[in-house]
């Protein structure tokens, strides 16, 4: 079956290794049959009334989800679990891919706060973006394909002003740059002002590949992994990309290593 890039952007998450426990599609087709509905409804009823959702999500609506599962099915489904659905359905509201996801994950019993610091920042170079994303396995063909993630959603300025202000960036499309500017000034103190990270951020698609070529990435750390050799030709690539033939497809899960 055709696998377009946008799809490699969603399923490399769900290969990752969770514990040493098989992972299923099943899991929960006993216990909890109606999990999966759940889910997608609270999903698109949010959806209705917050075109942003897609973006949103994570921060503003899981809570309903999990009140809504553990009522339906007490001790049975876990948030690990809910996340990824959750993933799949705003990718596929969002006129992405749908894929089934692979449940049975466990949820870890000790949250540390201080482990967010290991996130990649917005304001990374390539150099810490790359050991980063090794140390979890990941090469750089990974790198730019997970970054295709960022076609859905919207960053304040917070998350790059600091860039377009103190830095003349040669990558960076200078018109797009002073448009930012204009959003972004330097004491800014609308909290809610920002960018959308690509031209269709309600649609999950290959503009923000586009943008990126066109020099008008809104993260620097994405801008500047653009720029490095070797890399180019494969932001290119990833463009071009539509729909994949099998051999291509091939080709594609071996480049990402799955």
């Amino acid at each position: 079956m055709a696998i377009s890039p946008f799809t490699a952007v969603v399923l490399i998450l769900t290969v990752v290794p969770f514990s040493e426990a098989a992972l299923t599609a099943h899991y929960y087709h006993q216990t909890c049959p109606q999990a999966e509905n759940i889910i997608y409804q609270t999903i698109r009823n949010a959806s209705i009334y917050d075109p942003k959702v897609p973006d949103r999500l994570l921060r503003m609506f899981f809570h309903d989800c999990f009140i809504r599962i553990e009522k339906a099915c007490p001790h049975t489904v876990s948030c690990a679990d809910v996340l990824a659905i959750t993933d799949r359905d705003v990718v596929a509201l969002s006129q992405g891919p749908w894929w089934p996801v692979l449940k049975g994950r466990k949820d870890g019993r000790v949250s540390k706060a201080n482990e967010s610091i290991n996130l990649p920042s917005p304001f990374s170079n390539v150099t810490t973006l790359i050991q980063s994303f090794a140390k979890r396995g990941l090469n750089v063909k990974d790198l730019v394909t997970l970054s295709g993630g960022h076609t859905l959603g919207f960053s304040h300025c917070s998350s790059f002003s600091t860039c377009i202000h103190n830095s003349a960036d040669p990558t960076i499309n200078s018109e797009f740059a002073m448009n930012l500017k204009k959003k972004c000034p330097l004491h800014n103190k609308d909290r809610n002002a920002g960018e959308f990270l690509d031209s269709t951020s309600s649609k999950f698609d290959k503009d923000y590949y586009k943008r990126i070529t066109m020099g008008e990435g809104v993260f620097g750390s994405d801008q500047a992994l653009y720029g490095v050799t070797g890399l180019k030709g494969l932001w290119i690539h990833m463009l071009k990309m539509r729909n994949c033939s099998s051999k291509n497809s091939q080709r594609l899960w071996s480049n990402l290593e799955m």
